[in-house]
C-alpha cells in the first residue's frame, strides 16, 4: 500500500463553537438542536420550561435529564401540565430523574397553564417569541467571553411573558431560550453550523411569524 494512503484518507473533525467540545452528548446538542429556529408550540413551551430549571445549574445537568423530565412531565404537553394537582406536584419531588424543585415545578405547571390561556385567546407563543428575534443578522461572535448574558430584546420578551404572569422568565433565561431555538445565531465564527441556523432563521421570519 503507498505511503501516505492513511494522511490522505484523515477527514478533518468540523469546527465547532468551544463550549461543546469533550461531551458527546453536547456536540449532538450542538450540531442539531442549539440554534436552530423553532416554531413548535410544545417545544418552545418545553424550552421556557427547561430553562427555568437549568436556572442557577449547567444546561449539561439539565440535557442529560431531559428524556426524565420529558416523561415525568407528559412530554411537555400543556394542557396535560396545566391540569398537575398538589399530589402530582409532591410525587415529582421524589423523582431523582429531575431536578427536584418545588418552586421549578410550579412555575412549569404554571407556564402551562398561561399558555393555554394564551391559546383560548387566539394568541401564540411562537409569534411572540419571535417578535423579539434577531432581524439585523448579528455579527458572529468569536468566542464565549463575547457573548451577552441578556439582551435589550431578551429583556423585552421577559417583561412581555411576566405581564401574562409567566414564571422563571428573567432577561438571562430568555436570552439562552433565544440562543437555542435560533431566534438568535450566536455560533461562533467558523462554526460549522452557523450558516444553516442564519438560513432558518430568516427562512421564519420571511414566513410572518412574528409579525404582531
Amino acid at each position: 500500500m503507498a505511503k501516505g494512503w492513511y494522511d490522505s484518507a484523515v477527514v478533518e473533525a468540523p469546527q465547532r463553537c468551544t463550549w461543546c467540545e469533550g461531551s458527546d452528548i453536547y456536540v449532538a446538542y450542538h450540531d442539531n438542536e442549539w440554534g436552530r429556529a423553532v416554531t413548535d408550540e410544545t417545544r418552545l413551551f418545553e424550552k421556557i420550561c427547561l430553562e427555568g430549571f437549568q436556572s442557577g445549574l449547567s444546561w449539561i445537568t439539565v440535557l442529560r435529564k431531559r428524556e426524565s423530565f420529558r416523561e415525568a412531565f407528559a412530554g411537555f404537553d400543556p394542557t396535560k401540565v396545566a391540569r398537575f394537582s398538589e399530589a402530582k406536584v409532591d410525587k415529582l419531588l421524589t423523582n431523582a430523574g429531575i431536578i427536584r424543585h418545588r418552586g421549578k415545578i410550579e412555575s412549569t405547571i404554571n407556564n402551562a397553564q398561561r399558555l393555554n390561556a394564551m391559546h383560548k385567546a387566539g394568541e401564540s407563543l411562537a409569534a411572540i417569541v419571535w417578535s423579539f428575534a434577531d432581524k439585523a443578522n448579528l455579527p458572529a461572535p468569536d468566542s464565549l467571553g463575547s457573548l451577552p448574558a441578556s439582551t435589550a430584546a431578551s429583556t423585552a420578551l421577559s417583561k412581555t411573558l411576566k405581564k401574562q404572569e409567566w414564571s422563571f422568565v428573567g432577561p438571562t433565561t430568555m436570552y439562552a431560550f433565544m440562543q437555542s431555538m435560533g431566534l438568535v445565531n450566536d455560533h461562533f465564527a467558523g462554526c460549522h453550523v452557523r450558516t444553516a441556523c442564519d438560513r432558518e432563521r430568516r427562512a421564519i421570519l420571511r414566513s410572518g411569524v412574528g409579525d404582531l
